[in-house]
């Protein structure tokens, strides 16, 4: 892997390493979420050039068919990995999941816009920053969601788990496909159509639990 990767990781990742000190309690996860998506992009850019040079360099065959696998299940671990040891709570991992996407999606663009720099468009930008960094989240986003449901059923955990797991690689792996196609526009809005309906249902479920508060506080 180039030295650059290694610069562009310290660039990103110490300013937010510092923050973490300052911050309270649930910031300062969430946040440090964060900062593990970003490291979890520079090792599995190492692996995805990997599986390049095992694949004779054939970029659409690797973007499309194995880097969502990689990707995905790496992203997936550290979620897992508090779930088990500290807190199976919906709002928590959905918001660790998420933190730990977009980190992700932070140092990916920032990786491929170095190595493309005299290529770079509006388009491009435009894309990176509102389709594919949603990508990453909504796909970590959707394993953090499935395992507040399975992870105290025994029955159901492992192939929830698994299921969780591909639905997350196939949603990787369209999108992949698509932005590499004629069909670029439709990949580009895929994420944004994904993400408007569970920011409606997120936000439906705060405005109801404020509501019935208040009306208890009332009572």
């Amino acid at each position: 892997m180039d030295n650059i990767n290694y610069l562009l990781f310290i660039c990103v990742a110490v300013p937010i390493f510092l923050m973490l000190f300052v911050l309270e309690k649930k910031s300062k996860i969430t946040v440090g979420y964060m900062l593990i998506g970003i490291f979890v992009c520079l090792f599995i850019s190492e692996v995805n050039g990997l599986m390049l040079q095992a694949f004779n360099n054939d970029i659409y065959y690797v973007t499309t068919t194995i880097t969502p696998i990689t990707e995905e299940i790496i992203k997936a671990l550290p979620v897992l990995y508090f779930a088990f040891l500290f807190s199976d709570k919906r709002e928590t991992l959905i918001s660790l999941s998420i933190a730990t996407g977009i980190g992700f999606a932070i140092l990916e663009n920032l990786m491929i816009f170095v190595a493309n720099v005299d290529n770079i468009s509006l388009f491009w930008a435009a894309v990176r920053g509102f389709s594919s960094g949603l990508m990453h989240g909504l796909c970590t986003a959707a394993v953090g969601i499935g395992l507040s449901f399975v992870h105290k059923k025994r029955k159901l955990f492992y192939c929830g788990t698994f299921a969780l797991l591909t639905v997350a690689i196939t949603y990787h792996a369209i999108y992949n496909t698509l932005i590499q196609s004629d069909y670029q526009y439709v990949g580009a809005f895929l994420p944004i159509a994904t993400y408007v309906p569970v920011l409606l249902v997120v936000y439906g479920k705060q405005l109801t639990r404020k509501v019935n508060y208040e009306t208890g506080a009332k009572r």
